[in-house]
């Protein structure tokens, strides 16, 4: 496959797909690359964590596609891929020639993958999308954040992880109908529906007559109770998700008083009387440390965790046991990526190669083309394709 994203997004989508097996072949600009290239602090040896976390298991082979040379060198390459990724700006594409329109017309049996902020269609198609205007325009911000604040964003690259997934999940299903068809597809993925997906919930709920939700911290809408709480030493969260497990939280923190209390007996009570019902909670939670209520909570079955910074969740046992930090080969376990959420059973060690130089495979991929020696010589010496820069200082495993 071809991916000819760049910043988040659009690499999150082709890294799980090479994840999974894809030969991907990431095609850059010239000189500068991915934007995420340059996304620091903090980088390694002159490579952005930010960039590593996005882009292993791939090539780079890096191409202008302002000269008429390169777009032929990036058409040779659609012609032998199943798949392309791209995230320009819908109005961008026009002047290279390459809308979906214009690229499956010459390469019908193309997966064309088009990621963008708000979608291919509709009256505001054209405008640039990042992750902050996802999550402010979706909503998302809207039911973030403390308790009578203001709206905060979900602070990591949700937007873009999520419409990564979506991506991923969209064009492994394409590519089986391609592979039984023969006729590509066009996927149109876009950050602001993603959040609206994120949102499913809220957005029913308010259209079956709920209130319009605002920020209420660590508390669910719906159920009560679900949400952090205050111990003697620090933060615990408890998810009570039904009233069988109400009633095994009441008889394991001393409380059976609410137990038995007819008001509190299913969600809709416990909801009207949340106020009454957590300063009841938070004032026996208070008198213990962390660590032996959740002993006390885990022996009841009732869900519980710490709330827990990344210096315990990195080194969180079950996190460990799952492999779920992949060290970037090459870097001594300075730079590390989080590996994919799924594990197949066909693929037992995670494919974990190093994000690639820019331009690193430039001439190897351009030889599986079908270029000769001479032609790739004079693509080099046009400037319509580079060679990896040099990498002085760099650690290249």
């Amino acid at each position: 496959m071809i991916d000819m994203s760049t910043s988040y997004a659009g690499p999150t989508a082709s890294m799980y797909l090479a994840d999974l097996g894809a030969d991907v072949v990431k095609v850059e600009r010239p000189r500068t690359g991915d934007d995420a290239r340059w996304w620091s602090p903090p980088s390694v040896d002159g490579a952005s964590a930010w960039f590593a976390s996005a882009n292993r298991n791939k090539r780079s082979v890096a191409v202008d596609l302002r000269s008429g040379d390169g777009i032929a060198v990036l058409h040779r390459l659609l012609a032998g891929a199943d798949v392309l990724v791209e995230n320009l700006n819908p109005s961008k594409l026009a002047p290279l020639g390459l809308t979906p329109d214009d690229v499956r017309a010459r390469h019908p049996r193309l997966v064309y993958c088009a990621m963008s902020g708000l979608g291919l269609t509709g009256p505001d198609a054209a405008l640039p999308g990042y992750d902050l205007v996802a999550q402010a325009r979706s909503g998302l911000m809207s039911v973030t954040g403390p308790a009578g604040g203001s709206p905060q964003r979900v602070s990591t690259a949700l937007s873009d992880i999520v419409t990564g997934m979506a991506a991923a999940l969209a064009v492994t299903a394409a590519v089986v109908r391609q592979r039984a068809t023969g006729q590509g597809d066009l996927v149109d993925v876009s950050l602001l529906d993603s959040d609206l997906a994120l949102l499913a919930p809220r957005v029913a709920a308010y259209l079956a007559g709920e209130p319009e939700p605002a920020p209420s911290g660590g508390t669910d809408s719906v159920l009560a109770v679900y949400q952090p709480f205050p111990t003697a030493d620090r933060d615990i969260v408890i998810a009570i998700g039904n009233d069988v497990i109400w009633r095994r939280f009441c008889a394991a923190v001393g409380l059976t008083a609410l137990a038995d209390d007819d008001r509190l007996r299913d969600n809709a009570g416990r909801r009207a009387h949340r106020g009454e019902l957590i300063a009841a909670i938070t004032g026996v939670l208070a008198r213990r440390p962390a660590a032996e209520w959740l002993a006390v909570l885990g022996d009841a079955g009732v869900p519980a965790s710490l709330v827990q910074g990344l210096a315990e969740v990195t080194a969180d046992p079950q996190v460990v046991a799952r492999g779920a930090i992949l060290p970037v080969p090459g870097f001594d376990g300075v730079l590390n990526g989080v590996r994919s959420p799924f594990r197949l059973a066909s693929i037992p060690e995670p494919r974990n190669e190093r994000f690639p130089e820019l331009g690193e495979h430039t001439v190897e991929v351009l030889r599986q083309a079908g270029f000769d020696a001479g032609a790739i010589d004079g693509l080099l010496a046009s400037g319509a394709v580079a060679a990896p820069a040099p990498t002085a200082g760099r650690r290249v495993s």
